[in-house]
């Protein structure tokens, strides 16, 4: 089933037609379970341990979470180890948890905060007080430039150069790996060299997915895009309000309503949304900076 944000879910079978094209705007239900996630035996330890070092995790740390659960343990749930055992991409061993500065604050940043900031200077490429590192949600972007019909993967590229062109450094696009098979008639996709070109510049990264029986499932690519952009204490450019994980943890219901940056399209222009708490001052301007708008700077 192909939604408004253009991810698919295996179908029943049901005779000669395994697959069916289902446009829907009702809201998102509720993720699966991580146990449901499926299982990635036939892939090379090479293979694991180069997926989880583009979401920034070390070795050693992906070794010693796959030796716990074993070589044939659920994608979600090794990430999910990594998360729990206080391994954090990008980190020391021992760095203290995400500190989030809220939208819109004029507070100055206390000396914890302050910390975080330099902590993330090597991702974000610049001194505390520079851009945040930036998670796109590929599928809810292609497909929003695509009018929902098509997957653009040309929209991906107008956000990536968006932030580019702002200073932004830490860019990391999440789209499901069946993208990179043929277009179908009931999944069309448009130049899809894209992808190929941005997986190579290691700012996109894929997300598992195989077929079982013809079918094709996947893993639930929302978890990734929440799970990095908050362990990078970054901002998620998506339209997708994720409400099924806003549930699932108070602290994720948090980050996404302060973190969230929705946007448009004008033909081939990306528009961010304008949302702040003060008047006349943009999103871009107090959530993209590590530093909050002091009270009095121009927005």
């Amino acid at each position: 089933v192909t939604g408004s944000s253009g991810r698919q879910a295996a179908l029943p079978s049901s005779g000669a037609c395994s697959h069916a094209t289902v446009h829907s705007t009702s809201p998102r239900k509720r993720g699966p379970d991580l146990r449901q996630a499926p299982s990635w035996h036939s892939m090379e330890r090479s293979s694991k341990m180069e997926f989880f070092q583009k979401l920034g995790y070390s070795r050693e740390d992906v070794v010693r979470v796959l030796g716990k659960l074993g070589e044939g343990a659920l994608v979600n749930d090794v990430l999910q180890e990594l998360i729990q055992t206080g391994s954090r991409p990008g980190a020391q061993e021992g760095s203290a948890a995400p500190l989030l500065v809220p939208r819109g604050s004029c507070a100055t940043l206390h000396s914890a905060q302050r910390g975080l900031a330099a902590e993330l200077e090597d991702d974000c490429g610049g001194p505390a007080g520079s851009l945040r590192p930036i998670v796109i949600d590929g599928s809810n972007v292609a497909m929003s430039h695509g009018n929902k019909e098509v997957f653009s993967c040309r929209g991906i590229q107008l956000a990536v150069d968006w932030f580019r062109d702002r200073g932004h450094t830490y860019i990391k696009v999440f789209v499901p790996s069946w993208r990179k098979d043929p277009p179908r008639s009931d999944t069309p996709i448009r130049e899809q060299h894209v992808l190929e070109e941005l997986e190579r510049q290691a700012v996109l990264v894929y997300t598992p997915s195989r077929k079982v029986n013809g079918k094709r499932v996947v893993c639930y690519d929302d978890r990734y895009i929440v799970k990095v952009a908050y362990e990078q204490d970054g901002v998620i450019v998506s339209n997708d309000n994720y409400r099924d994980l806003q549930s699932e943890n108070p602290e994720w219901k948090w980050f996404i309503e302060q973190r969230l940056l929705m946007f448009s399209f004008v033909n081939d222009r990306y528009v961010v949304a304008s949302s702040c708490n003060r008047p006349l001052c943009l999103f871009t301007g107090s959530c993209l900076l590590m530093t909050p708008w002091a009270a009095g700077d121009p927005p």
